[in-house]
């Protein structure tokens, strides 16, 4: 059965063409309000950010257990981001990615998955990399890049306080939570959003 949840989880990374490119680069955001405010007008971001902090809280139980992927993520992607603002990193399976992690953050919760902390961690990386990446594209200055990374500290706590208080109750709601988002990240991946 954990062979076959690890298969679930991992098997969309290999359906991963360069279809739909949400994420131009040419937004040219400056300033912390319009970095802040990316995050939360942004429905791929949103969605993503509030999903890893769900799926901690529902997979893990605890906060001192919880918090670590979104620690993990939010220090990663700023890496990312800088990675493209200053190095002039450019990574061809940004899009992809980000589509990828919507329906691998949605099988998380739908099905409140405690993956080992080493696959965890590789997901959580190679997520937020491309989260991070696809941003770093879009701002201007360091000032939006703390914004979006606030913005984003405060989204997974979102996700993750709403997980915690809802999690008693997730046999309920979780599964259709997931199945939304996996949907969301198939369209995405398909070029339709």
């Amino acid at each position: 059965m954990k062979r076959l949840r690890l298969f679930t989880v991992t098997a969309p990374l290999a359906l991963v063409p360069a279809l739909a490119y949400a994420h131009s680069g040419d937004h040219g955001m400056a300033g912390f309000a319009a970095g802040f405010a990316h995050p939360l007008t942004g429905p791929d971001h949103l969605a993503a950010m509030l999903a890893v902090g769900l799926w901690s809280a529902l997979a893990k139980g605890e906060l001192k257990r919880a918090v670590w992927a979104p620690v993990v993520f939010a220090a990663t992607l700023l890496l990312g981001a800088l990675a493209t603002m200053l190095g002039d990193w450019q990574a061809l399976w940004v899009e992809p990615g980000i589509a990828v992690s919507l329906l691998c953050l949605g099988l998380l919760v739908a099905w409140r998955v405690n993956l080992s902390r080493w696959v965890g961690l590789v997901l959580t990386v190679v997520f937020a990399l491309a989260h991070g990446a696809a941003h770093g594209t879009e701002l201007l200055g360091l000032g939006s890049l703390a914004g979006m990374v606030l913005a984003t500290a405060v989204l997974h706590s979102a996700g993750l306080a709403c997980g915690l208080l809802m999690r008693p109750t997730a046999m309920r709601w979780s599964e259709g939570l997931g199945a939304t988002l996996m949907t969301f990240g198939a369209l995405r991946l398909a070029g339709v959003l």
